[in-house]
């Protein structure tokens, strides 16, 4: 999958997983970061998701961004200082650092530096299980190398021999590296074009299906997947990492009135995410715009809950979904407040209030202890049967076969016994039933409806 970041031979060996590290965010004064606290605990879990030992992390305020270096010659000193003192020996620079600036940072540090993107990078390139995932990644990771060939294979700057009768300069080593990068990104892109083209016809096939698609979403490390296995009973990768889950996943779940809905678990949204992986993965987030209900799963016990939300808003209107363009797919929200038991009482109040005037329906889980999941089974039952109608039905007690049908594909609302008006006429039982016409249709088609 190209060069590997951990892996390239510009300084001191190879760095893999259990090696020391130092974090250090820019707090670039002109870009007036919300919350640099919040934002290095985020760069700290992206190198605990890479399996680093992280013995130092700070912010370094930058109010001129050095061309070369990024840093100025004092607070590079200090981050020399910081990884003598804890034998560290890569550097992780959470923010975007260019080709130029990495290669003499390595220089100024003598320890292997790589910027937020390739320290994503690195987590999606070891994620990622399906075809299609690793197809992604490597796109996202050549053209990311492609603009640093500079730095990784300056030893490799030479001519190779001309081609053709006329001899001539020929083409160096990294321009013919590049060529290569060039043709295999091509390559995937037509791959993942067919991708494309593959879900859309899964799509249409599923639209044509009677079973709706509710999508989770949210921002990475915000409990998807942990809700996802409670509602399902699956066993996705569900751990306290940055980006557990990198690749779509579905199962089949009852709801209350609804037989059948397909859950899909998807890839965990970030802010600054790498531009490359913003198209990369476009394929991937596009399987919300197929969806009849997106839950966006909130971590409210996240100091960041609000400027992570706005991320979330943000990406899917850069999927033409819930924007103000009147060509936008319009899809219900419901908000899965997770992680609710790991909130203070007074903060719950406050939230409590918020959710009062929130535009999208609001239900409180805890995804781990189940608390808030059956409620929110409901919220999203409650919209995908919202054109239902009530209806009154009687049945003779004994048709077991029918009445299980009438709770199976629609929310019986109560059932009681008719008394006998007879005396020995057949026992019977009226059901209060929320249910669709089509569906009430189909019972009424059945043998004896």
């Amino acid at each position: 999958m190209g060069e590997d970041i951990f892996g390239s031979d510009d300084v001191s060996g190879e760095v893999t997983r259990g090696a020391r590290a130092v974090v250090v965010l820019p707090d670039i004064r002109k870009e007036n970061l919300p919350d640099p606290e919040a934002r290095l605990d985020e760069g700290r879990g992206l190198a605990l998701a890479i399996g680093l030992d992280i013995v130092d992390s700070f912010i370094i305020p930058v109010r001129e961004v050095r061309p070369g270096t990024l840093f100025g010659s004092g607070q590079i000193d200090n981050i020399r200082a910081a990884c003598e003192m804890g034998e560290a020996e890569l550097v992780i620079v959470d923010g975007a650092l260019s080709a130029i600036q990495q290669r003499n940072l390595e220089d100024g540090l003598k320890r292997k530096v790589i910027d937020r993107t390739g320290l994503i990078l690195e987590i999606f390139g070891e994620r990622a299980a399906t075809a299609e995932g690793r197809l992604q990644v490597e796109l996202a990771h050549l053209d990311y190398q492609a603009g640093r060939l500079v730095r990784s294979w300056t030893h490799l700057e030479r001519q190779r021999g001309g081609f053709g009768f006329l001899g001539g300069p020929g083409e160096t080593q990294i321009e013919a590296d590049r060529r290569m990068i060039r043709d295999r990104m091509a390559r995937l892109r037509r791959e993942l074009e067919q991708v494309r083209r593959t879900r859309a016809l899964h799509r249409a096939r599923r639209g044509r299906a009677p079973w709706p698609v509710v999508a989770l979403v949210g921002y990475t490390n915000a409990g998807k997947s942990t809700l996802f296995n409670r509602l399902t009973g699956a066993e996705v990768m569900a751990e306290d990492l940055l980006f557990a889950t990198l690749d779509p996943t579905m199962r089949a779940i009852g709801l209350p009135g609804v037989e059948k809905a397909i859950l899909s678990d998807t890839v965990g949204f970030i802010s600054d995410l790498p531009t490359q992986l913003v198209a990369a993965f476009r394929a991937t987030l596009e399987e919300v715009t197929g969806a009849d209900i997106i839950v966006h799963v909130r971590d409210m016990s996240s100091e960041m809950a609000d400027g992570q939300k706005t991320e979330v808003v943000q990406i899917l209107a850069d999927l033409d979904i819930n924007t103000q363009d009147e060509n936008a797919l319009s899809i219900p929200v419901i908000e899965a407040w997770n992680k609710w038991d790991a909130i203070p009482d007074d903060r719950r109040e406050e939230l409590a209030e918020q959710a009062e005037r929130s535009e999208d329906p609001v239900v409180p889980i805890s995804a781990l202890s189940g608390f808030g999941t059956e409620a929110l089974e409901r919220a999203i039952a409650a919209i995908l049967t919202r054109d239902a109608r009530v209806h009154d039905i009687v049945l003779p007690s004994r048709d077991g076969r029918r009445i299980a049908w009438l709770h199976a594909h629609g929310e019986v609302l109560s059932e009681e016994e008719v008394p006998d008006e007879i005396e020995g006429e057949e026992p019977q039982i009226r059901l209060t039933v929320r249910i669709e016409d089509r569906e009430l249709g189909r019972f009424v088609a059945m043998e004896g409806g």
